[in-house]
C-alpha cells in the first residue's frame, strides 16, 4: 500500500490537517487483497476443518481433533520460530480450536466440537461491540491482517469513526451467522452441516467485506480522500525535446 510518504512522519493531528486536503490513498490491488487475506483463511480455518473431517471418516473423532489442532499449533509455531508476523485471526482461531478439542475430547461428542464455534460467532460480536470504547477497535486490529495501515492513516479520525460504525456491521454479520450455523448443526449432518455452513459463512462474510470496502471508500470520500485499489502509477516523464532543426 502506498500513502505519500509525507504522512508516515506525521501525528495523528497533522495527518488529519493534512489529509482534509485532497489525498489519493493506494490500497493493493483487489486480486493482491483477496490472496493475501484468502491466505490467512486457509490457514487458519480450511485447512484444519478439512483435516478433521478426513481424519473423522478415516480414523475416528480424536484423529480428526488431533490432526485439525496439530496443524493450527504447527502454523503458529513455525511463525514463532521465524520471526514472522503473527496474524490476529491465527490466534483467535488456534486459541480456541485448543479450547474445541479439549471438550471434544472430554466429551466424545461431535455436535459439543461443533456447537463451540457456532457459539463463537455470538462472542466475537461481543467482542467487536465490546471494544468500541475503548481505543482502536477490534476490528481494525483484524483488519490488518488483510491490509495494514499506516498507524498515522489509521489514527485519523475519519477511519477511527469508520471502524467503529463498521464493526456494528460485522457483529450483525456473526450474530447471523452464529444463528444460521445453529440451526443447520441441530438439523443436518456432519457432512451437509460442513459444506452448507462453510459455504454459507463465506458467502455472507463476502458480501460483508465488499460492503464494508465501498463504505470505506465513501467515507475517505467525505474527507477529501480518494481511496484506489492497486499502486500508484509512476508520474509521468518529461517530454524528449524536440530535436533543433
Amino acid at each position: 500500500m502506498i500513502i505519500r510518504r509525507v504522512i508516515e512522519s506525521r501525528t495523528a493531528k497533522e495527518t488529519a490537517d493534512y489529509m482534509s486536503q485532497h489525498v489519493t490513498v493506494h490500497l493493493p490491488a483487489l486480486g493482491a487483497m483477496v490472496r493475501h487475506g484468502g491466505k490467512h483463511l486457509v490457514e487458519s480455518t480450511l485447512v484444519p476443518l478439512c483435516l478433521f473431517y478426513v481424519l473423522l471418516t478415516i480414523v475416528g473423532l480424536d484423529g480428526g481433533l488431533i490432526a485439525a489442532l496439530s496443524w493450527s499449533v504447527l502454523a503458529l509455531t513455525r511463525r514463532v520460530v521465524l520471526r514472522r508476523k503473527i496474524p490476529a485471526v491465527l490466534i483467535l482461531t488456534t486459541g480456541l480450536l485448543i479450547a474445541r478439542t479439549v471438550l471434544g475430547l472430554v466429551t466424545g461428542s461431535v455436535f459439543l466440537y461443533f456447537l463451540q464455534p457456532t457459539l463463537q460467532n455470538f462472542l466475537i460480536a461481543f467482542v467487536l461491540l465490546a471494544s468500541l470504547p475503548f481505543g482502536r477497535p477490534f476490528l481494525a486490529k483484524l483488519a490488518d491482517d488483510f491490509c495494514a495501515f499506516p498507524t498515522s492513516f489509521s489514527e485519523h479520525p475519519r477511519v477511527v469513526q469508520f471502524f467503529r460504525r463498521v464493526s456494528l456491521l460485522w457483529a450483525l454479520v456473526f450474530v447471523t451467522n452464529g444463528a444460521t450455523t445453529l440451526y443447520i448443526l441441530a438439523k443436518a449432518t456432519v457432512g451437509d452441516f460442513l459444506m452448507v455452513s462453510t459455504a454459507g459463512s463465506y458467502s455472507v462474510v463476502g458480501i460483508a467485506a465488499v460492503i464494508s470496502l465501498l463504505w470505506f471508500r465513501r467515507a475517505l470520500r467525505g474527507e477529501g480522500i480518494v481511496l484506489r485499489l492497486g499502486p500508484a502509477r509512476a508520474a509521468a516523464t518529461a517530454p524528449a525535446p524536440a530535436p533543433v532543426a
